[in-house]
């Protein structure tokens, strides 16, 4: 207790405004999305509540020039008493240590890998990758008896796809879809189980696969610019009144269901994706049979081995393997989904793939693509080269998508596919059009875009390879050797 007591003996330059910034001091939830507004008090909640009720704290941006004026304010609310460590960015106030950081790559969350705090700060979380979130507050713990432990990340909607994530991880509250809203400073449950989120009724633990699992409970609590008496009385909302569409709607009102500017160097518009999965949902079964099936494997870590169908210009839903099989085991899944349809199968033979292909040939009409390899494909235009497959693949795909092509491509209404499609993006070199790698994609939006590569390599135009033939027997005789 007297840990306790010293927190509550701390006096800081600041008290939380009626209403929002209150109600989120004494939220009970684990992890709670403070904001959507611009202006309503985010970054003076995450300095307060780490002064007045946490032992040890960590406050980050994405970039640290991002810091400067949060630290500024600092000064302010924790005042000259305290003391502040310019070089490790870190203050003392008596007992307790709050700490700015920052997370720029990817690869920076390794920095905060096995250091706990009691209390996690995300300002302007959208700003950061899932994957960056997740990771760093696994240490989100404490030895002292009675501290409590929470998450609270704040921000505006996300303007650009990489943010996405924090709609989907906030889903119940800010997915204007979902099955079971929720209402603000409600508590939701979610348990991590087979590496999925899935919410459950409470938060009392359960055993799934002999391991005990305790939820975590998240809640979202919005707040506005007349939220905040000081800030609103400056004048500062007729800043926002005159910012363009969208960004007037997301700062002034927090509207998470405003679409944003696209990057102009983005492989295929966003517009595309949506016209032909609104197509799908019109379209019913495919009339027509499997041509073609388009494989992405696993390359190791938490990539998927997607296998995507497609059936002329109606690609149906994706199969998913989260579990990242060997080249045994995909191709075990590709006769399975064939079921003794004879179709082209493409298969990505990068890592792991050239096994599966290895394996998949021999009982079915298995085309190798490597998407490193020269393409000798030429745009509609007949004037742009690609510079390697892996261009073919997105490139053939953006001129199919698009409506003055009129081939009415039909896509399965999915939003990690749609995103990932959507996240690709093009330079125009010398030697032709050269699509970004798939490790640069990741570092962008946290995840490998293998539902994409997947569509994209089903997509693409193959001579059938010469002299294939298989029959039933074969089929079986592969599936023992496979299963």
């Amino acid at each position: 207790m007297e840990a306790l007591q010293a927190q509550r003996s701390v006096e800081l330059a600041w008290r939380p405004n009626p209403g929002p910034q209150t109600d989120a001091i004494e939220c009970q939830a684990d992890e709670l999305f403070y904001g959507g507004s611009a202006g309503g008090g985010k970054t003076d909640l995450l300095l307060g509540i780490a002064g007045l009720k946490h032992t040890t704290s960590i406050i980050f941006r994405r970039v640290f020039p991002n810091l400067r004026a949060i630290i500024e304010r600092s000064r302010e609310i924790y005042g000259r008493k305290n003391s502040y460590n310019e070089s490790l960015h870190i203050w003392r106030l008596g007992s307790k240590l709050i700490e700015f950081g920052a997370i720029q790559y990817e690869k920076d969350k390794e920095n905060y890998r096995g250091r706990p705090h009691d209390f996690y700060g995300w300002d302007e979380v959208a700003e950061f990758s899932e994957t960056q979130f997740r990771f760093v507050n696994a240490w989100n713990r404490s030895v002292t008896k009675n501290q409590r432990c929470r998450v609270i990340a704040t921000g505006n909607p996300p303007t650009t796809p990489e943010g996405e994530w924090v709609i989907k991880y906030w889903a119940p509250w800010l997915d204007p879809q979902h099955e079971r809203p929720a209402e603000p400073g409600e508590l939701r449950w979610f348990a991590r189980v087979d590496d999925k989120d899935v919410e459950v009724a409470d938060g009392k633990s359960f055993t799934h696969g002999g391991i005990e699992i305790m939820p975590r409970s998240r809640t979202f609590i919005p707040a506005r610019l007349s939220d905040n008496p000081f800030l609103a009385e400056s004048g500062y909302g007729s800043v926002l009144q005159a910012l363009p569409e969208p960004l007037r709607s997301q700062l002034l009102f927090g509207d998470f269901n405003l679409k944003y500017e696209e990057n102009p160097w983005q492989v295929i518009p966003r517009e595309w994706v949506w016209t032909a999965q609104e197509r799908w949902k019109d379209a019913g079964t495919p009339s027509a049979q499997m041509d073609a099936l388009g494989v992405d494997v696993a390359r190791g870590g938490k990539d998927r081995t997607v296998l995507t169908p497609r059936h002329g210009n109606y690609f149906a839903a994706q199969t998913v393997l989260d579990s990242s099989p060997d080249g045994q085991a995909a191709a075990g899944a590709i006769v399975s989904l064939l079921n003794g349809v004879s179709a082209q199968v493409l298969i990505d033979v990068i890592g792991i793939g050239a096994s599966c292909y290895d394996i998949a040939k021999e009982s079915c009409d298995a085309i190798p693509i490597n998407f490193a390899e020269h393409s000798d494909f030429v745009d509609k235009s007949g004037k742009l080269k690609m510079v390697n497959v892996r261009a073919e693949a997105y490139w053939s795909m953006r001129e199919a998508l698009d409506p003055r092509s009129g081939k009415e491509i039909t896509l399965p209404p999915d939003k990690e596919l749609e995103n990932e499609l959507c996240a690709a993006r093009w330079e125009l070199r010398s030697n032709g059009i050269k699509i970004e790698d798939k490790e640069e994609i990741m570092a962008r939006i946290g995840r490998s875009p293998d539902k994409a590569d997947s569509l994209v390599i089903a997509h693409l135009k193959r001579a059938r390879a010469a002299g294939v033939t298989h029959t039933p027997r074969q089929d079986v005789l592969l599936k023992r050797r496979i299963l």
